[in-house]
């Protein structure tokens, strides 16, 4: 960020924890204060102060920083750019059908399970059908991936994604991408912390469903076609042209 002082650099940062705590969020969670220690000629240790930021957390010092500054005004103007694309990104949502909305729905949710599939490996996990069945049982009220899929009627090995309406879709990106960050950000290790952590996440976010007075995953309808069914149906009409 180009300060020559710390002292300066460091009145940023906490103008960017003031921020995140008046957003709501956790500070301490996004600037975790990690210290370092400093040996100096004579031997003398010091900690020095030092933080681990979160994406967020760096977004934030960006922008309460001084855009006299060319890198920070770089950044700056960067980051005003991303939030107009995200902008058009979300009037052009709200203008799908409710079908096109599933496609791109269950697409989010199956490119995050790949990149949570890399991150649970890694934390320990072996055994993937019952690491995601935690995260359904969190959201779904202890319903498994095969509950769900009883529920909605489904024939066997018929995927779940492809039966369900844009509203629960979009609840399964959000406990997907949210597992992952817990997981690298707790550093977890053992298989055991990974599936309570992607239990723990699903019921959190069931949490804030039911705070915020809509309605539960298992109380929203199952579409009548499958995604499947109109895939097939597209690639029928696209032969017969």
């Amino acid at each position: 960020m180009e300060y020559s002082q710390w002292r300066r650099f460091n009145d940023t940062i906490e103008r960017a924890v003031s921020a995140c705590k008046l957003s709501g969020f956790n500070g301490l969670e996004h600037f975790a204060n990690v210290g370092k220690v400093f040996v100096g000629a004579n031997g003398r240790k010091q900690i020095l102060a030092d933080y681990k930021l979160t994406r967020y957390a760096c977004y934030l010092i960006a922008q309460n920083g001084d855009p006299r500054k060319e890198v920070i005004a770089l950044a700056q103007t960067y980051f005003a750019v991303q939030t107009r694309k995200q902008e058009l990104s979300e009037k052009e949502y709200s203008l799908l059908t409710e079908d096109e909305k599933r496609f791109y729905q269950r697409d989010l949710t199956r490119k995050g399970n790949y990149s949570l599939n890399q991150t649970a490996k890694k934390a320990g996990v072996k055994n993937f059908a019952k690491f995601h069945n935690a995260g359904y049982k969190g959201l779904y009220n202890g319903e498994t991936a095969d509950d769900i899929a009883k529920r909605k009627g489904l024939r066997y090995r018929e995927d779940i994604l492809d039966n369900m309406g844009s509203d629960e879709l979009i609840a399964n990106p959000f406990r997907i991408s949210q597992t992952e960050l817990k997981l690298k950000r707790d550093n977890v290790q053992t298989e055991d912390v990974a599936n309570d952590t992607h239990y723990i996440v699903g019921k959190n976010i069931r949490e804030v469903i039911e705070k915020n007075g809509g309605p539960m995953p298992e109380e929203l309808p199952t579409p009548k076609k499958s995604l499947k069914e109109l895939e097939n149906e597209n690639k029928k009409t696209l032969t017969n042209q």
